[in-house]
């Protein structure tokens, strides 16, 4: 039998009408869905993006590099910052800097200054853990899960929603139109926070952990600079074996650091607290599953028919098989929100990574016909959604309120890692297993094999943390604002 424990919180508006704490949601989760597609949108166009900046395929990958890094450095580095100044305040500063950075790379057609444009967007990367911790402190107790989990759900429905539209828009219209799309966003996002949602309170301690930062942003920066462009410098180059060498050694002097200052960017004590370090582990996995769904399926549609697998679609054509997976995604959060008060969030992952794993081992065997593609990425889309929500939910339930933004910071750039890596394996596989068709070579159905089969060893590994978390006795947030102390 459970015991039941009640824990005391700042007071919430426990008063607060039903469509004030849904104008909330939207307003916040408007940010996060533009700074979702802000990172997906230009993936499809980016050959034309090539062609009119008059720049090569590899100098122009780097205007989706130099936002990856951005993202992957100021994440924690938000969330820190977030916990001591404000929520609200980071949040409006990232959702700021997209609109800038947006506005600056639609109005130019200068490859240095739409590097620039997108450099700043990176910063917006932020705004989905931000928003997460923003509403788990602000929204009434009942209806804190199932705002979490709709902004979580964000980051995979901006990758769904992304891909068709900038497959519709790229074919019909100039790519520059793409980047108004998040800077609109972002702006309306922000005028709406600062209409509509209050700031919490913050903690009285204003200590910047600028050691602790410089060596977060050297370590990540020569990590994700490592794995984004191992395959095109080569694995085994003095390059990135370099920087991978350097990345071990300035993060593991961190954790170092960090142990013995009293005020630390990253609370190292705090992130290895199993249920923690557990649910960052099944993140990396769900969002290196995800993400390889997504290219693969993208690639696996266009290519032509003369591969034995492929259908010769379009962008737009691709980005509508994954437009189901998106909106599962997205209306299945309140749905996930429902099973975490009844089972728990633990419980949910462990059923959500079975579903995920389902859906990709669907796509290794059923391969003759689009309908199938396009069932295998919506019982993807089903399983990363609930995913999604149960991921910040467990955060949230093992981090004290006045860390929320840290923790979560932490577990999106979790997320964002198993997507980097993803992408990685992914490209190594294409240009690993392939064959010849017209003198070209491609990537073979067996790539595409091996890639879902990977990921669904991912989402196995998800599924068995989240029920390995849910056996052990442990903090479990409630609707009513309790804690319940038993095996969940």
């Amino acid at each position: 039998m459970a015991e039941h424990i009640s824990k005391s919180r700042p007071s919430d508006p426990a008063d607060t009408p039903s469509f004030a704490a849904n104008a909330r949601i939207a307003a916040v989760g408007l940010g996060a869905l533009a700074a979702s597609l802000a990172q997906t949108l230009v993936i499809p166009v980016m050959p034309k993006i090539a062609a009119d900046l008059d720049i090569g395929t590899g100098q122009a990958q780097w205007l989706l590099t130099a936002t990856l890094l951005v993202a992957a450095v100021s994440v924690p580095v938000a969330g820190r910052l977030a916990d001591m100044f404000g929520r609200r305040l980071v949040l409006l500063i990232s959702l700021a800097a997209l609109a800038v950075g947006s506005a600056l790379s639609a109005l130019t057609s200068t490859f240095e200054l739409m590097l620039v444009g997108r450099a700043i967007a990176g910063l917006s990367a932020a705004a989905i853990p931000l928003g997460i911790s923003l509403l788990a402190t602000i929204l009434p107790p009942e209806r804190r899960a199932g705002g979490t989990a709709l902004i979580s759900a964000m980051l995979g429905v901006g990758g769904a929603l992304g891909l068709p539209l900038a497959g519709l828009i790229g074919d019909s219209a100039d790519y520059h139109v793409l980047y108004w799309i998040g800077g609109g966003g972002a702006l309306l996002s922000f005028l709406a926070i600062i209409w509509l949602v209050e700031e919490p309170e913050t903690s009285a301690e204003h200590h910047i952990d600028l050691p602790g930062i410089g060596l977060l942003v050297t370590g990540l920066v020569a990590l994700i600079l490592a794995i984004s462009q191992g395959g095109d410098w080569g694995w085994g180059s003095p390059e990135v074996l370099a920087l991978l060498v350097g990345a071990v050694a300035v993060l593991g002097a961190l954790v170092v650091v960090e142990r013995r200052r009293p005020n630390p960017l990253l609370d190292v004590k705090a992130l290895s607290n199993p249920p923690i370090a557990l649910t960052n582990l099944a993140s990396v996995f769900v969002g290196f599953a995800l993400f390889a769904s997504f290219t693969g399926t993208a690639n696996y549609v266009q290519a032509p028919e003369a591969t034995g697998y492929g259908f010769g679609s379009s962008t737009l054509t691709a980005g509508l098989c994954l437009l189901p997976s998106g909106l599962l995604m997205l209306v299945l959060s309140p749905v996930a929100a429902s099973l975490m008060k009844r089972l728990g969030p633990a419980r949910v992952l462990g059923i959500a990574g079975t579903i995920l794993a389902a859906g990709l081992l669907f796509r290794v065997v059923a391969t003759g016909a689009l309908w199938e593609v396009v069932l295998g990425t919506s019982i993807i889309g089903v399983g990363s959604g609930v995913a999604y929500a149960a991921l910040p939910a467990l955060i949230n339930a093992h981090t004290p309120r006045g860390e929320l933004a840290a923790a979560n910071g932490f577990n999106a750039l979790s997320r964002s890692f198993g997507s980097t890596l993803a992408s990685a394996v992914g490209g190594a596989l294409f240009t690993g297993i392939t064959l010849e068709v017209a003198g070209t070579a491609m990537p073979s159905l067996d790539a595409y094999r091996v890639l879902f089969g990977i990921c669904a060893a991912a989402a196995i590994v998800a599924s068995a943390i989240g029920f390995h978390i849910a056996g052990r006795r442990t903090w479990v947030l409630l609707e009513e604002d309790e804690v319940v102390l038993g095996a969940h």
